[in-house]
C-alpha cells in the first residue's frame, strides 16, 4: 500500500480511538518488523497534536510452536514496561496479547490498540461507530447469560456454562483507559467455567484452524468434559488428518492445559470475507475471527479474561453455520444473527 494513503487510513483510526493534542502515543515493534507501520502511526499522532515515540525491541531469538502466545519481548526488559506504562496509548505491533506485561500496561490505565494484520485488511476493514454499537449490544446479551449451546448439523452439541468470566467486546479501536483492542474486528466473547464446558464439536470442511492459517479439510470430533478436551479424532469417513495435525500441534507444547477451554464468542462483521485466508500472503486471521455470523471457540489459555490458564498452546477455530443459543434464546441461527440490533442496517428487516 501506498505510504501516504497508510498514513490516512492511520490517521483514520487514531481519530475514532480519540488521540488528542495533550496525550502521549507509543508505537511498539521488534526488530524490522512493521517499520511502516511506525512511521505511519507516528505521522498521524502528530497530525493530532499528540506526542509519540517509537519503542523498537530487539527481534525474536526463539519460538516454541507454530504461534505461541504470552511472550511479548519484554520480560527482562522492566525500562520498556515502565515507559509503556507512562502513555496514554500503545500501538502494539508485535501481540502483546495474552501476556503478563500487557496486563500491567492495561492496569497502569494506558489504552492498547493492536495492529499487526495486512495493510490493506486493515484499510478495508476499518472499524465504525455503527459497527461498535452492534457489538456493544452482542456484549451487553452475552453478559447477562448463564449458558451458551452451539449446534450444527454436522453434530456438533456443545453447552458452556457462564458468568463466571466476564464479556469482552473487540469493534476495532479504543478511546477508553485501560482498554485493549484488535485492528480489525467485531465479534464478542467470554468463557465457560473452568469446569463447566460438556459435549461435542465437529468441525465440517471449511471451518478454520488458526494459526494453521488453513481451512479445514476433513471432518474432525472433540469431545470435551468438564473444561477439557479429552478426545480429538477424525469424523466418520475422514482421513483423519486434521484431527492428527491438531493433536500433534496441541501436544507439542507438552503442557496439559493446552486441551482446556478457553474462550467462545460469536462474529459481526458484514464486510469480512470467508476466503479472507486466501488474500495479502500473511496475517493472523483477524477477518476470520470478526466474520459475520461465525462462531467462534477457542483452546487453550484463558488469562485475558482473568482465568488461570496461561498456556502458550491456543487455538482459535471459527465455524460457519452455526447455531448459538443463549439460555432459551436464539443469537446465531445456522450463522444468521437473529437479534435485529445486532444486524447491519441493510439486513434489520430480514
Amino acid at each position: 500500500m501506498d505510504q501516504n494513503l497508510f498514513n490516512e487510513i492511520c490517521l483514520q483510526q487514531l481519530t475514532l480511538s480519540a488521540v488528542h493534542e495533550g496525550e502521549t502515543v507509543a508505537v511498539l515493534t521488534r526488530g524490522n518488523e512493521r517499520a511502516e507501520y511506525a512511521d505511519a502511526f507516528l505521522w498521524a499522532i502528530g497530525k493530532l497534536g499528540a506526542q509519540g515515540f517509537h519503542l523498537r525491541l530487539p527481534a525474536p531469538t526463539s519460538a516454541s510452536g507454530a504461534w505461541s502466545v504470552g511472550d511479548s519481548g519484554l520480560a527482562d526488559n522492566r525500562l520498556a514496561v515502565e515507559a509503556l506504562k507512562s502513555v496514554d496509548m500503545v500501538v502494539d505491533c508485535t501481540f502483546l496479547l495474552f501476556s503478563p506485561e500487557q496486563f500491567e500496561i492495561q492496569a497502569a490505565g494506558t489504552r492498547i490498540l493492536t495492529a499487526v494484520e495486512p495493510a490493506p485488511l486493515l484499510a478495508r476493514l476499518m472499524p465504525t461507530k455503527e459497527l461498535r454499537e452492534r457489538v456493544e449490544i452482542g456484549a451487553e446479551l452475552l453478559a447477562k447469560a448463564q449458558t451458551m449451546r452451539i449446534t450444527s448439523p454436522h453434530g456438533t452439541d456443545v453447552t458452556y456454562k457462564l458468568g463466571v468470566y466476564p464479556t469482552l467486546s473487540e469493534y476495532g479501536y479504543t478511546d477508553q483507559p485501560g482498554r485493549w483492542d484488535h485492528w480489525p474486528a467485531a465479534f464478542v466473547f467470554t468463557g465457560g467455567a473452568d469446569d463447566g464446558v460438556d459435549g461435542t464439536i465437529v468441525l465440517a470442511p471449511g471451518d478454520v484452524l488458526l494459526p494453521f492459517n488453513t481451512y479445514v479439510q476433513t471432518p474432525v470430533e472433540i469431545t470435551i468434559e468438564e473444561g477439557f478436551i479429552r478426545d480429538i479424532r477424525g469424523g466418520a469417513g475422514s482421513s483423519g488428518l486434521d484431527a492428527d495435525l491438531l493433536s500433534s500441534y496441541i501436544e507439542s507444547f507438552d503442557d496439559p492445559r493446552g486441551y482446556g477451554m478457553s474462550h467462545v464468542g460469536w462474529g459481526l462483521d458484514e464486510r469480512a470475507h470467508w476466503h479472507g485466508l486466501t488474500q495479502f500472503g500473511g496475517g493472523m486471521g483477524m477477518e476470520l475471527r470478526s466474520f459475520y455470523g461465525n462462531v467462534m471457540f477457542s483452546i487453550g489459555p484463558n488469562n485475558e479474561l482473568g482465568g488461570p490458564n496461561d498456556t502458550a498452546c491456543h487455538f482459535d477455530i471459527p465455524m460457519r453455520g452455526n447455531s448459538l443459543h443463549l439460555d432459551d434464546e436464539l443469537i446465531v441461527d445456522a450463522g444468521e444473527l437473529t437479534v435485529p440490533e445486532m444486524r447491519p442496517a441493510r439486513n434489520r428487516a430480514l
